[in-house]
């Protein structure tokens, strides 16, 4: 019951969830950034990488950084993409075998409600496997692990980069100058995020949808908290990559999600 149960929760809310924990370990760099990132073969690897292209693009467009953290951060996320793709296929191809799948699982647990003793747990636990088998579903392979580990040091060494590139806060791009806070920025990177929780839910069926409210709140509003009090360059990569992110989810749901 327990496996089953988180597994579920994985499979419904994996991508927010793994949207949320990428922004908290963005947030901690934010803090740390000065002398972990400074040292050892992530900076080497990753993070100076980042920073010499930031400095070289811009330097190819009369020294706007603003426009080249826009293109590296499509690049990184265009380079990115046949992960995520893959990610959700797989989540929507697992939401159509739980259709067919839940109504067997319901009466399984509705036979056992009332019996507490081992034995009658232990043949629970064997007759739930035996209908994982037979739908040819693994309870925990739709939790998305892999994907976000995959991109997990792309995103947090560009994140570090443009910290560790004092050159762009010297820098202005349409309105704002890249390296104080920007009121403006902040709430449209809100607003891109909440989109982006939005457009995940269609198609979704309204009882699910229910269910995942908070978390759709919990996205924009740690976006905007950390944005706040950070470099406007900030918001501008997570605006970036969140209409990115949209783009990419709705290209996914026509080709991958059953039209109902």
């Amino acid at each position: 019951m327990q496996r089953t149960s988180v597994s579920t929760f994985f499979k419904k809310y994996g991508i927010i969830l793994s949207s949320i924990t990428l922004i908290v370990l963005l947030a901690g760099c934010q803090s740390s950034s000065g002398d972990a990132s400074s040292e050892g073969w992530f900076n080497h690897y990753f993070i100076s990488p980042f920073s010499y292209l930031i400095k070289w693009i811009a330097g190819n467009f009369n020294d706007d950084y603003g426009i080249s953290v826009i293109l590296i951060t499509l690049a990184v996320r265009l380079i990115l993409m046949p992960f995520m793709l893959m990610q959700l296929k797989k989540s929507y191809e697992t939401q159509e075998k739980m259709k067919l799948f839940k109504p067997e699982l319901d009466a399984l647990q509705a036979k056992y409600k009332d019996k507490t003793d081992v034995e009658s747990k232990q043949k629970q636990q064997q007759e739930m496997m035996e209908l994982y088998r037979k739908h040819g579903m693994n309870p925990f392979s739709a939790m998305g692990c892999l994907p976000l580990l995959i991109q997990m040091p792309f995103l947090i060494g560009f994140y570090s980069a443009i910290r560790n590139t004092p050159e762009i806060a010297t820098h202005d791009f349409l309105w704002f100058n890249l390296g104080t806070p920007d009121m403006v920025l902040m709430v449209i990177a809100m607003a891109v995020y909440w989109l982006q929780y939005r457009v995940s839910q269609i198609g979704v069926d309204p009882a699910r949808r229910q269910q995942a409210r908070m978390i759709g709140i919990i996205s924009p509003l740690m976006i905007g908290f950390i944005s706040f009090s950070s470099p406007a360059v900030l918001p501008l990569y997570w605006a970036v990559g969140g209409l990115f992110v949209i783009c990419q989810t709705l290209l996914a749901k026509f080709l991958f999600q059953r039209k109902k």
